[in-house]
C-alpha cells in the first residue's frame, strides 16, 4: 500500500474513530510528512508501507538528532510514527509492527528559567497612575506571590478571594481545588485594584476578577501581551513568560527554607517529583556560592 494512501486512511481513523481534534490531526500529518520525505530518499520517491523496516525508523531518528532537533520534538515524531505503524498492523495492512521495539529518546530535563529577587522587584515596580496600572500590578503580584498558573489567574472570580482570611481558592488542573495563602503585598495591591475595578466594567457586569480593556474577562493572550509590554518598557528580557514568575516563586521559597511539600501544594503539582526540579536550581545556587565565596575553593 502506498504511504500517502495509508497516511490519509490513518488520519481519517484518528478523527472519525478516535475522535482526535483537528489540531492533533494536523500535528500527526506534519510529523508523518517529514517521515515520508525521509523514506522517499531511501526508496527513491515511491514508498510502500510494507517495505518499511525497523532500521529505516532508527535511521530517521538519527537524522533528526543530526539536525539538532530537540529531544522533545524527536520523541513527539516517534510517538506519531508508532501510532501510525500500530494502525497499519491493526488494519492488517502489514504483518509486523516495525516501530514496536524502537525506544524513545531520553528527554533532557532543562532547569526552569527564573528571575533573581532584584529582577522581580524591578519588574513589579509599576507606577500606579491608571486603573490598568493597578490591574497589572495586582496580577503580577498575585502570580509571583502565589505561583499560580496564568490559566488559573485569568479564571479567578471576585468570590474566589477571601479578603478576611487572606486566602485564595483555585480550581487547577484535573479540577482539583486548592487553597493558597495570600501575602501582604498580594493582599495590599488586590485591595487597591478592587477599588479601581468598577471603572474597568463597561455596560455588562462580570464576576471575573481581572478585566481587559473591554470590561470582559482577561485572557491568557491578553495577560501575555501586557507582560511583554512591561518587559519592553523596562528593558528586560522579553523571553520572560508568566511561567517564569511561577518558577521564580518556587525557587525563591525553596532558597529561603520552605518545605518542598508545601511548595508542591501551593503549585498544585500532583506528584512531588515535578516539584523536585526546583531543588536542582537550589543546588546550583549553593555550588555557585561555594565557588564564589569559599576561601579554599581554588588555589
Amino acid at each position: 500500500m502506498d504511504f500517502i494512501d495509508a497516511l490519509n486512511d490513518f488520519l481519517n481513523y484518528c478523527v472519525i474513530e478516535k475522535g482526535l481534534s483537528d489540531k492533533t490531526k494536523e500535528s500527526y500529518a506534519n510529523d508523518l510528512k517529514v517521515y515520508r520525505k525521509y523514506l522517499e530518499g531511501i526508496y527513491h520517491n515511491h514508498v510502500n508501507v510494507k517495505n518499511i523496516k525497523e532500521k529505516d525508523i532508527e535511521s530517521f531518528l538519527k537524522y533528526q538528532i543530526d539536525l539538532n532537533d530537540k529531544t522533545t520534538t524527536i520523541a513527539h515524531k516517534l510517538t506519531t510514527i508508532k501510532n501510525f505503524h500500530r494502525y497499519l498492523l491493526r488494519e492488517k495492512i502489514v504483518v509486523k509492527d516495525v516501530a514496536l521495539l524502537i525506544k524513545r529518546p531520553k528527554l533532557r530535563k532543562s532547569l526552569p528559567k527564573t528571575l533573581s529577587v532584584k529582577e522581580v522587584e524591578y519588574l513589579l515596580d509599576i507606577k500606579l497612575n491608571t486603573p490598568y496600572d493597578y490591574r497589572n500590578k495586582a496580577m503580577l503580584e498575585l502570580i509571583y506571590g502565589t505561583g499560580i498558573r496564568v490559566s488559573e489567574l485569568v479564571n479567578i472570580t471576585v468570590n474566589d478571594i477571601d479578603f478576611t482570611n487572606c486566602i485564595i481558592r483555585l480550581v487547577g488542573k484535573g479540577n482539583k481545588e486548592r487553597i493558597i495563602p495570600l501575602g501582604e503585598y498580594s493582599m495590599y495591591y488586590l485591595n487597591l485594584y478592587i477599588e479601581q475595578r468598577c471603572s474597568l466594567l463597561k455596560r455588562e457586569n462580570s464576576e471575573a476578577l481581572f478585566l481587559n480593556n473591554h470590561g470582559k474577562k482577561m485572557t491568557r493572550q491578553g495577560f501575555f501581551k501586557i507582560l511583554k509590554n512591561i518587559l519592553r518598557e523596562k528593558g528586560l528580557n522579553e523571553d520572560i513568560s508568566p511561567h517564569t514568575l511561577r518558577h521564580s516563586f518556587a525557587t525563591h521559597l525553596l532558597n529561603c527554607g520552605a518545605d518542598l511539600r508545601s511548595i508542591q501544594e501551593m503549585l498544585g503539582h500532583s506528584n512531588i517529583s515535578t516539584t523536585r526540579i526546583y531543588t536542582h536550581k537550589s543546588d546550583e545556587r549553593v555550588t555557585n556560592d561555594y565557588i564564589k565565596y569559599h576561601p579554599r575553593e581554588s588555589k
